[in-house]
């Protein structure tokens, strides 16, 4: 089994709380939580990058044509 140690649960408003040790500390500022039978699980959450969401939507399989792209008019400055 991997290291362990003994904490305090305490009271923060009408939630209770955990102080997460330093050799325990998770990276960001989001977590999971998730309950397995008696086991509070807590993971870090994984990153919101706007490519890690684009990399889970599934392609689009629709033909958009060409697009004719003129020249800009000249501007006169």
């Amino acid at each position: 089994m991997g290291v362990e140690r003994h904490v305090k649960l305490f009271k923060n408003g009408r939630s209770q709380a955990v102080r997460i040790p330093r050799e325990f500390e998770l990276p960001g500022e989001d977590a999971i939580m998730r309950k397995e039978g008696s086991r509070i699980i807590i993971e870090p959450a994984p990153g919101t990058s706007l490519l890690g969401l684009l990399a889970t939507l599934a392609p689009i399989d629709e033909d958009f044509g060409s697009i004719h792209d003129a020249a800009p008019e000249p501007i006169d400055l």
